[in-house]
């Protein structure tokens, strides 16, 4: 049924740790959440690739789990169902299937209901702890109070302690949270040779660069650069912007493009009123780009090449008129 593909599985598993403790954090219906989000993308894909003759991807279950986790604890459950089933369609099967899309599709869904649905997603987080003991039941209202973000709070002049920022243990989507685990999975791809460093890097340059800039030149409604670790943009660094199908292959590529992805996501956070995470916009936004960014390097060293190749025909001409 499913068409094997290891790299994809090596994700999975630097999701694993991730996920049980976004389930120590808020509870079963994390689990709940992940199990919809994964169903609805396989048979959604499924779907489209039987009349195919084509397999399910294993792709498709990342994608799931990361756009799960990218949810807010408690979320609508029908939200995910809509988002996933856009994700796969809208993002994926429309231009093809696996390696045909040019857009990340966790990114495309995640977007997709957080604009259409914002007042509601907005109203679905809340303090984590206890085992999600604040959660209610599976399939009800959550019985807690609406929770305010990290980014929320610094935006209203409040701090959020550093060591609670590494941890986790603060509101926020599903599995954004521990920074720690998400370094460690950055790590683990890295060292598997799963995700390309050099996006990884460039993204944390271009993102904590720029806050850095804006805060420390006066800019007033720019966050410090420690804001950086109290969203998603780790988490979307790590997990959708190394996605190796919308990417771009080139190394001098790669730069540009991690770079361009940190930017944009520290001018969104820094001048936006209405979406003041900014990390889905800055990667779908980069996704345009990709493609451009690998022709031109290739343009550039087409170009550089054959400069190169007429410079030694005109010295060896030059020694054989000597």
């Amino acid at each position: 049924m499913f068409q094997k593909q290891p790299i994809m599985r090596k994700v999975l598993y630097a999701l694993l740790p991730i996920v049980l403790f976004s389930v120590w954090l808020y509870g079963p219906r994390v689990a709940l959440v992940l199990a919809i989000s994964l169903v609805t993308g396989i048979l959604t894909e499924l779907a489209f690739e039987k009349k195919k003759g084509g397999k399910v991807s294993e792709a498709v279950l990342v994608s799931a789990c990361l756009f799960a986790l990218s949810m807010p604890p408690a979320v609508p459950l029908w939200i995910v169902v809509i988002g996933m089933a856009f994700a796969i369609f809208m993002a994926k099967e429309v231009f093809g299937g696996f390696g045909r899309n040019i857009f990340n599709p966790a990114i495309a869904g995640r977007l997709f209901v957080y604009i259409s649905f914002a007042s509601l997603l907005a109203a679905s987080f809340y303090a984590p702890g206890n085992f999600g003991a604040a959660a209610g039941s599976l399939f009800g209202k959550v019985d807690a109070l609406t929770a305010a973000t990290p980014l929320a709070i610094m935006r209203d002049g409040g701090s959020i302690p550093l060591l609670q920022l590494l941890i986790g243990n603060r509101s926020g989507s599903i599995g954004e949270s521990s920074t720690i685990l998400i370094v460690l999975a950055a790590i683990y791809l890295i060292a598997t040779k799963t995700a390309q460093w050099r996006l990884i890097l460039s993204t944390l340059l271009g993102g904590f660069g720029l806050s850095a800039a804006l805060f420390y030149g006066g800019v007033a409604s720019a966050l410090p650069p420690a804001g950086l670790l109290a969203g998603s943009f780790l988490f979307i660094t790590v997990f959708m912007a190394t996605d190796p199908v919308s990417a771009p292959k080139k190394p001098l590529a790669q730069w540009l493009y991690g770079l361009l992805i940190g930017f944009v996501v520290a001018i969104i956070r820094t001048f936006s009123a209405s979406f003041p995470e900014g990390t889905s916009f800055a990667v779908l936004f980069s996704n345009t780009f990709a493609s451009l960014f690998d022709k031109i390097v290739n343009d550039y060293a087409k170009a550089k090449k054959e400069r190169l190749a007429r410079t030694e025909n005109l010295q060896a001409a030059t020694r054989g008129q000597k």
